[in-house]
């Protein structure tokens, strides 16, 4: 299956992505990032061990001695042959023919400088190579978080709209679940410095990373400008003071180790991350969203290992499991004005959405809902309007400036029946206003078009557009930051699908006016944007994907 999809817009990743380099320098970030890991483990080796020792404590002796016994007649005991100490005998000198000087056996870093190798690299395959892995400022890449037989892995996959081809990137592995993934240009703070004493590399860099929040109660930070990554930049929370909650329920035989609670506090998470936002006015903080019901900021600029793997910022503001978060953004438009990079917008399964400034977070505004929520966004075009997904398939849309502190049920300025299941993903269009985006686990993924401009509730709201894309249940949809109507889909048949929507008429007939109307269109973009593509043209495919090894035999033939 695939949870979770984030764009990186074109020009924004690595034209040529590096190899990772298992350095000393390299060895020493990871050893300071994993030690408290690896003490841990040799914590609850000890634990397993003495637990198991006396879960036998209670075992009869004379059963112990009657087994001693049996073996001393049996045929088949090699005791009398002494392997046990047979290491331990005097060596004798015995040739052993080609294999005689193996003593002076040496290693070598790299193969040049080993005398014995006579095929060194070939700079033609590394050039190759290199091809195959450019980046072309006219590609997009989207990484999804993807699980296929309880594997977990991030997958990069290469999008060109020119050519309509998607192929996978890269990949790496995961050590839990994926729930969500943040892309981010913000490099986080380095937790050991290079080998010769100066910094790696500065905080705030910009660069290619996603953060990712799993199963476990820590985030992992990658960059994703590096091919075969073997370890995150950076992990937030302590990964040594959450461990004996994912342990096994009991050790030994006879006395079993009940976990621990999973108590919330202030410094790190102690269960699933189940959403994540990052701060693109304020780059240094991302917001998470726990299952233990707490929602935590954290400051990128601080090198993150062991005990100092802690939030910058927490906030318990729900009774139930925090299922979105999301920063307040601007939008494209000219009466958006700027957002309050302060204000943070949260729904919970507690049927609530808040919305705060973390500088003040008593002062919450709130609204009651009629389900548990699965998605909030707000909506760039209007800073003070959001959307809010449920699981009973209702999108509902709010205006911040009409909520109070004291919990009401009847805030809402419009409600729309979306999905006949429940509603898991949505998003704004950055192209258009009042376009709005929608997926479900009824497989479905639908447009609508909000007819609000000017007006403070929509005066319509109607289907434009709906697709069963062949990608199971839909888990995860979201619009490209380049193509104006190109969205990301993926769900539970772990397929990434792009839909190109443009190519559908009602699209183009409803949208076509206010793609026409942006005349800054192409001045928000960072790199070069095709024109929106408002005529039937020549026929293109309007669903990319990537070619099925079936598939491509069969048209081999």
């Amino acid at each position: 299956m695939i949870s979770s999809a984030a764009w990186v817009s074109r020009g924004l990743a690595a034209r040529h992505p590096k190899k990772q380099e298992l350095d000393e320098a390299e060895l020493a970030r990871v050893s300071q990032l994993a030690n408290r890991e690896l003490n841990d483990a040799n914590l609850e080796l000890s634990a397993a061990q003495q637990a198991s020792g006396d879960g036998w404590e209670d075992v009869d002796d004379s059963d112990e001695a009657m087994e001693e016994e049996d073996t001393t007649n049996d045929p088949d005991d090699l005791s009398r042959y002494r392997l046990d100490s047979y290491d331990e005998e005097p060596s004798q000198s015995i040739a052993l023919g080609a294999l005689s000087n193996i003593r002076g056996l040496s290693a070598f870093r790299t193969n040049d400088n080993d005398p014995y190798v006579s095929l060194q690299d070939d700079p033609a395959d590394e050039e190759e190579e290199r091809e195959q892995l450019e980046v072309l400022p006219t590609d997009n890449l989207v990484y999804v978080s993807k699980t296929e037989d309880d594997i977990s892995m991030i997958e990069a996959y290469l999008y060109s709209a020119q050519d309509q081809n998607l192929y996978v990137h890269h990949d790496l592995l995961l050590p839990a679940f994926p729930l969500h993934l943040e892309w981010l240009d913000y490099a986080p703070a380095p937790v050991s410095d290079g080998p010769d004493g100066t910094p790696r590399r500065a905080a705030g860099t910009m660069g290619n990373f996603v953060a990712v929040g799993t199963m476990d109660p820590e985030i992992e930070i990658w960059d994703m400008d590096t091919i075969e990554g073997v370890y995150p930049d950076a992990v937030l929370g302590r990964k040594d003071a959450t461990s004996a909650l994912e342990g096994p329920a009991g050790t030994g035989k006879k006395k079993r180790k009940q976990p621990k609670a999973r108590v919330p506090n202030a410094a790190y998470h102690v269960d699933a991350v189940l959403n994540l936002s990052w701060n693109r006015q304020v780059r240094n903080l991302l917001a998470s969203a726990s299952a233990d019901t707490t929602v935590k900021i954290w400051d990128l600029s601080r090198p993150m290992s062991g005990a100092d793997a802690t939030a910058l910022r927490n906030f318990q503001v729900h009774t139930d499991k925090v299922q979105s978060v999301a920063w307040q953004v601007s939008g494209a438009g000219v009466a958006s004005g700027a957002a309050n990079p302060a204000v943070l917008l949260t729904g919970s399964y507690d049927k609530t959405i808040r919305v705060f400034d973390t500088r003040m977070p008593e002062q919450a505004l709130v609204a009651g809902i009629g389900a548990d929520v699965e998605a909030v966004r707000w909506n760039g075009w209007k800073n003070e309007s959001f959307v809010v997904a449920m699981e009973n398939g209702v999108v509902q849309g709010f205006d911040a400036r009409q909520l109070s502190s004291t919990l009401t049920s009847d805030a809402a300025q419009f409600t729309l029946v979306a999905h006949d299941a429940a509603c898991t993903t949505l998003d704004i269009s950055p192209h258009i206003p009042g376009c709005l985006l929608t997926g479900g686990t009824d497989r479905q993924v639908k447009l609508w078009s909000v007819e609000d401009e000017g007006a403070a509730k929509p005066r319509s709201i109607n289907l434009v557009a709906a697709r069963d894309l062949d990608v199971g249940k839909v888990f995860t949809a979201s619009f490209s930051p380049n193509d104006p109507l190109t969205v990301a889909v993926g769900g539970s048949n772990g397929k990434l699908q792009i839909w190109d929507t443009l190519s559908n008429p009602g699209m183009r007939r409803t949208f076509g006016d206010r793609l026409r109307r942006m005349d800054q269109y192409a001045d928000r973009h960072a790199a070069p944007v095709a024109p929106p593509r408002l005529d039937e043209g020549e026929a293109r495919p309007d669903v990319v994907q990537v070619d099925d090894d079936a598939e491509s035999d069969e048209n081999m033939e």
